[in-house]
């Protein structure tokens, strides 16, 4: 079984759509389609049926998953180590992080990577927590950066790289009843949330729960920091945040910088990564890059399950 059919057989698994499986793995979708029917026939057996609800896994099917991405893995470290022991520290790394931490945490960081190993090609995507994870777990990036969530796949190592003060922004006219510190208080307040499944919208809801109180109106739920900024300038609400995101609005003085009245005042950002039995050196060179940048944070566990030293 080629690598190549396996990846492309991973991709239609998980998009149960030939057409959205060949954009995943840069294919025309009569290639896709040929390279399934050429593992199919290898095997001797079909590995995925038809349904209304898309292209469904056989057993054959199921059972074949995990083996595909066991064999990727093991793959994919093999040339790890090959690389290693060349020496060669080249290759693409490609990175996954949210909006805000990709626009103000990593762009100092990258270029003086970039500048120290010219060999090493980054890429950066840019996503939601959740689907930065996916990414990550589907081998679609190599490291993500993010803020902490629980629940974290075993088959997945993290170091927390910063503590980022969480704060309340709101209009100017709405600063004097924000400032009194009150979670009552602001439960009266209309306010501009992220969307569900994002650390700021967990910690916002679970701060007015523990409290007894019920959550406040949402004036709107946005993707995107840079306009939930703006809305609140606007007057639409108030909102939490992280204070990195909204600096230069602070700066400019178009909205208002109050404390979060709640015992968690941070959120952790975390890099995330593969355990694997080798590191491929140009991943290893930028996640000890990133360390080295955020030295003064206390890590959290990443040592991998196999008997190897963590890459950093």
């Amino acid at each position: 079984m080629h690598p190549r059919l396996l990846k492309t057989f991973l991709a239609v698994a998980r998009n149960r759509n030939f057409t959205r499986a060949a954009e995943e793995v840069h294919l025309a979708q009569s290639s896709v389609s040929d390279q399934i029917q050429s593992l199919e026939t290898e095997l001797g057996t079909e590995l995925f049926i038809r349904s209304r609800m898309g292209l469904e896994l056989t057993a054959a099917g199921e059972t074949l998953r995990p083996y595909a991405e066991e064999i990727l893995t093991v793959a994919d470290e093999a040339r790890a180590a090959v690389e290693a022991a060349s020496g060669r520290a080249v290759g693409t790394v490609t990175i996954g992080a949210l909006e805000t931490v990709a626009s103000v945490k990593l762009p100092q960081l990258l270029s003086a990577f970039q500048s120290d190993h010219p060999d090493v090609s980054l890429r950066l995507k840019v996503a939601g927590s959740d689907d930065l994870l996916r990414k990550l777990e589907d081998g679609e990036i190599d490291v993500a950066f993010c803020f902490d969530k629980d629940g974290l796949d075993e088959r997945l190592a993290k170091r927390t790289i910063s503590a980022e003060p969480l704060i309340l922004i709101a209009p100017h006219e709405q600063e004097s009843t924000s400032k009194r510190g009150d979670l009552a208080a602001l439960a009266s307040m209309s306010f501009v949330a992220t969307e569900v499944g994002c650390v700021y919208r967990h910690l916002f809801d679970k701060a007015f729960d523990a409290a007894g109180l019920a959550a406040p109106k949402l004036a709107a739920e946005v993707g995107s920091i840079g306009t939930i900024a703006r809305l609140v300038a606007a007057g639409t609400g108030a909102s939490l945040v992280p204070r990195l995101a909204v600096v230069d609005a602070l700066d400019r003085g178009e909205i208002s910088e109050m404390p979060w009245p709640d015992p968690t005042r941070t959120a952790s950002l975390v890099m995330i990564w593969r355990r694997r039995r080798v590191q491929p050196p140009a991943l290893k060179l930028l996640l000890a890059a990133v360390s080295d940048s955020f030295a003064g944070v206390k890590p959290a566990d990443a040592r991998p399950r196999h008997a190897v030293p963590s890459p950093l």
